[in-house]
């Protein structure tokens, strides 16, 4: 197994999220509608000697170590199958934004699962794969399938769903983070009253109406997200609406923001007219 096994690491993006509940294990029970796109970063996975697992990326802020999901995911596959630890270098181009709520690395970590299951002969199942990720990360099991999904629980709890629409999303990220801790934490601390919702959304794939869906995008952490934050998120979605987008939104815990296109040339147009110092952009469609 010497020769280099490669994968496509997918972006996703929340078309509805809500948080329902505060669980006793610290965690969030959570309803999640989540949808790949196009954007992604390039995983190699490379045999070598000794058994040292590391990672290697082209952002050289990124821990090569176990702090990385990718380097995680590996080992966590060698003890689900039964086998020692193997020297592997994961290499990974990163394209998907950091801090953005687009499952950077935790898609990078499903790509070495499905990557290493591969290499050792399709040894587990999607869905053995999925419960393999959500011991890696909450959004790691989502990213091993994709597509059109809806995940409860802290995520590891998938319904696939009939795949959305063709909608392109143009996708924008601002030069700031968002916490994600600090945003659980305040949403414990309000009434969330303007909710997403979700049987709606279900009703529109379903229905295969993107209309509908697009009427119903909405992310309840929105709501408590610290002031400064609050109105450059709403700045960006207010351009992307100028822009022609049928809705906008933030996706995850942020910080990038999501502006849904019937059409490619449109969506290209919003990207282009936004692209600035302060905001990256890119143009996706739904996979």
């Amino acid at each position: 197994m010497r020769e280099d096994i490669i994968e496509k690491a997918y972006a996703k993006i929340n078309i509805s999220l809500d948080v329902t509940a505060r669980r006793d294990d610290g965690y969030h029970d959570m309803a999640m509608v989540m949808q790949t796109v196009s954007l992604c970063d390039d995983v190699r996975l490379g045999f070598t000697d000794g058994s040292r697992i590391f990672a290697r990326t082209n952002l050289p802020f990124i821990p090569s170590d176990e702090r990385n999901l990718a380097v995680r995911a590996a080992k966590k596959f060698f003890e689900a199958a039964g086998e020692s630890e193997r020297g592997l270098c994961i290499r990974i181009d990163k394209r998907i934004p950091v801090g953005a709520g687009m499952a950077g690395g935790s898609t990078d970590a499903a790509a070495v699962l499905r990557g290493l299951n591969r290499a050792f002969g399709n040894r587990f199942g999607v869905e053995r794969l999925e419960e393999l990720g959500a011991e890696v990360g909450s959004d790691v099991a989502f990213c091993v399938r994709g597509g059109t999904q809806l995940a409860e629980g802290r995520g590891e709890r998938l319904t696939a769903l009939r795949n959305a629409p063709r909608l392109y999303a143009a996708v924008c990220k601002p030069d700031f983070p968002i916490s994600t801790p600090a945003l659980f934490q305040r949403s414990d601390c309000v009434s969330l009253t303007d909710r997403p919702n979700t049987a709606a959304m279900l009703a529109a794939l379903e229905a295969g109406d993107a209309a509908a869906l697009c009427a119903k995008v909405k992310n309840v952490f929105e709501q408590v997200l610290p002031d400064g934050q609050r109105t450059r998120i709403e700045d960006i979605k207010r351009a992307l609406l100028a822009s022609g987008a049928e809705c906008a939104a933030m996706t995850g815990s942020g910080s990038a923001v999501f502006g849904l296109f019937r059409e490619e040339d449109a969506c290209r147009a919003a990207c282009g007219a936004l692209r600035s110092a302060e905001l990256q952009t890119f143009c996706t469609i739904f996979v």
